[in-house]
């Protein structure tokens, strides 16, 4: 379905440059994302309660090239299922016709890669599987921490370790919490298994989701393209995927903003000045932002943020962390905005 290869390419050709850094710049930006991921550790386990062994995932700190091709062997490690359902039901293309449509689909991947390559802060990929079967891996994005700490004009070292606090999350949320990974897996491939292969669906999907993107575009629709070609049973599986994000999103907000006090003298001043320049994006990047789902995303930690804090002080740090007793007691999209009937259904 996609040349990977050619995404790859694309991405790498499309990609703008990052700031201008000396040697000795790129290094200092470097080290110091590796020991700020070490010092929020600790910091991390002892606020949130949860209890990982250390090191079990990976930190790594790269450039946006390395970015985009860690997640494209992801997106390709999850597209191979459908290529394999594809096959089997007999919906290949004309060998001609499905070249072509390979490098389109690589483009376009590729392009939409480049985008997103200049915006990721950081990032923890639960789905990569090291050579020692260890799961998951944190990814640091040098470059564009180093971008953003100087278009805000803040503090670049607790910039960098404001960072951490908040990827470093999430590296706890899945080494603490062993069964996270399998249970995100298992809705993928759920979400795979409800892909609509008869060509009159995917047509009428096609029709109705073009409208919405025009829809989108003009500024009519918060819908994202992921969210328009979607069937029912999918969106059913989305909303069970958007609730566990959001919950791990603003679990992490939170996290870094309660830990962030004593360890980083100007946090406030960080969360007030990147609040603000995400409100200040240009038209065109807006328009982008929401195709792309990145506003949705935006949702994502203030509404889980919301939760969190909601939960906590209504029955405290312990009564939150039945969160991760299970599947079972994981908010669904609903939920998470109505924590109260969370509250209820867990707690009594």
């Amino acid at each position: 379905m996609i040349d990977w290869n050619l995404a790859l390419t694309t991405a790498t050709k499309l990609s703008r440059p990052g700031p201008d850094l000396s040697a000795a710049e790129a290094a200092e930006a470097v080290a110091e994302l590796r020991e700020g991921a070490a010092r929020s550790e600790g910091p991390v386990r002892e606020f949130s309660d949860l209890h990982a062994r250390s090191a079990t995932a990976p930190v790594l700190v790269i450039d946006r090239p390395r970015w985009v091709e860690a997640n494209l062997n992801t997106f390709e490690l999850l597209m191979n299922p459908v290529e394999a359902r594809l096959a089997a039901a007999g919906k290949g293309s004309s060998r001609l016709g499905g070249s072509i449509s390979r490098k389109v689909s690589g483009a376009e991947v590729g392009a939409l890669m480049s985008f997103m390559s200049s915006k990721v802060l950081g990032q923890f990929d639960p789905f990569w599987t090291g050579p020692d079967g260890e799961g998951g891996r944190l990814l640091l994005v040098a470059p564009n921490v180093v971008e953003v700490e100087r278009k805000l004009g803040v503090d670049p070292h607790d910039f960098r370790l404001w960072v951490c606090l908040h990827e470093e999350t999430h590296r706890v949320q899945f080494t603490a919490v062993d069964w996270m990974r399998g249970h995100m897996t298992s809705l993928i491939d759920e979400f795979i298994e409800a892909t609509d292969l008869d060509s009159s669906a995917v047509a009428s999907m096609m029709s109705d989701g073009l409208g919405e993107v025009v829809r989108i575009v003009k500024g009519d629709s918060d819908a994202s393209l992921s969210e328009v070609f979607q069937n029912d049973r999918q969106r059913e599986i989305v909303d069970r995927l958007t609730g566990i994000m959001s919950l791990l999103e603003g679990h992490a907000d939170v996290v870094m903003d309660g830990v962030g006090p004593e360890v980083i003298p100007s946090v406030a001043e960080i969360r007030r000045k990147f609040t603000e320049r995400r409100a200040g994006a240009s038209p065109l990047d807006r328009m982008l932002r929401r195709l792309l789902g990145v506003d949705a995303k935006m949702r994502q930690y203030r509404d889980g943020a919301t939760f969190v804090r909601h939960v906590i002080d209504t029955v405290g740090l312990d009564g939150f962390n039945q969160v991760w007793a299970g599947p079972d007691q994981l908010p669904g999209k609903a939920e998470i905005l109505d924590p109260a009937a969370w509250i209820t259904r867990v707690h009594g």
